[in-house]
């Protein structure tokens, strides 16, 4: 079969072999917890007449769960609709026309591929194809996107400036409930942006297999736009659990970079994707990540507390993360005081 899941969603009936995980890493049958404690936050509420409440809600949130939801947010929901839809409308772009896009090389900065970047060497594959490419600056990148669909980079690109900006403005109220200079995160510390679309197509006996790994985001700080298609789940007190989708609510999830910064105030949950038996789902992750090269470690501004980490750059951080196969506890323990 293709390599591309979505070039064969029409014809799958049964579980190739390949994606069938070993009976210690399947999900089987469980019918999970919902995860219904989340925080749900309403930033309309608290829109420069109650700074401290959002920095209460904020850090309660991440700090809790490693994870809240925000409404009225301020992305038009005419707009997430038609990013959402030209996102699908790629994925069943001809098969030739995706492929022209494939790499697993992580330099090229509009690609398209399947399960993993490690295709080719893992033992099983996860079920999704993921297309991702850089959104910052905008004029830079967006030469790079697919001209078809033929809205797509219209459409995308504004969508892009609306979700940094309301990252950059969350970046902003957890830097001051940090007690850190305004500005902190901006520049080199949030200076690449990517879009990541996942695609999960429809699931013979999504018991046997998983639409995404286990992980914490090695990055700043992610946003997701969910499917209305439920399989996202997060591993909370031992086990885990489904988070159901809020139309157009958005999530924000910390790093594991924020997690350094903050010297251990911020927490950055694991999470996995779970597949469906009847629906394909589609997913729209923006991920805000430093520049290569820049010097991240516990802001100065907690020099009076034992840092918890030494300095290192990103592309470091990055490289022992993916050498721990994604494991962040393996990759935190290595840059340990």
């Amino acid at each position: 079969m293709e390599i591309l899941m979505s070039n064969w969603s029409e014809v799958v009936q049964s579980m190739p072999e390949k994606y069938i995980f070993p009976p210690n890493k399947r999900p089987g049958n469980h019918v999970f917890p919902v995860f219904k404690n989340i925080p749900l936050i309403d930033l309309e509420e608290t829109n420069g007449r109650d700074r401290t409440k959002l920095i209460q809600q904020i850090f309660s949130a991440s700090q809790d769960f490693g994870i809240f939801q925000v409404i009225n947010h301020g992305i038009p929901t005419s707009l997430m609709d038609d990013t959402m839809s030209v996102s699908k409308e790629f994925f069943a772009m001809p098969a030739e026309y995706k492929t022209s896009f494939y790499s697993t090389d992580i330099a090229r900065k509009c690609r398209i591929y399947s399960s993993t970047m490690n295709y080719d060497n893992e033992e099983v594959h996860y079920w999704r194809d993921n297309f991702t490419h850089h959104c910052h600056p905008l004029e830079d990148q967006i030469y790079l996107w697919p001209d078809n669909p033929t809205r797509y980079r219209e459409v995308v690109g504004e969508y892009s400036v609306e979700v940094r900006r309301l990252m950059l403005r969350i970046l902003e109220v957890i830097s001051e409930g940090l007690g850190l200079k305004p500005g902190y995160f901006d520049g080199e510390l949030s200076k690449t942006q990517l879009l990541s679309v996942n695609h999960h197509i429809r699931c013979p006996n999504p018991s046997l297999t998983l639409g995404m790994p286990e992980h914490s985001d090695p990055n700043l700080i992610s946003l997701l736009q969910q499917s209305s298609v439920p399989g996202l789940q997060i591993f909370h007190h031992g086990q885990w659990m489904d988070v159901d989708p809020i139309p157009h609510a958005l999530i924000l999830i910390p790093g594991l970079q924020l997690k350094v910064i903050s010297n251990g105030k911020f927490s950055s949950p694991i999470h996995r994707v779970m597949t469906h038996s009847e629906e394909a789902r589609t997913t729209i992750g923006t991920f805000l990540i430093p520049s290569q090269e820049i010097c991240i470690e516990p802001a100065k501004e907690y020099s009076g507390e034992d840092p918890l980490y030494r300095s290192f750059t990103y592309k470091e951080f990055f490289n022992t993360f993916t050498q721990s196969n994604c494991d962040a506890d393996t990759a935190l323990q290595y840059f340990k005081k």
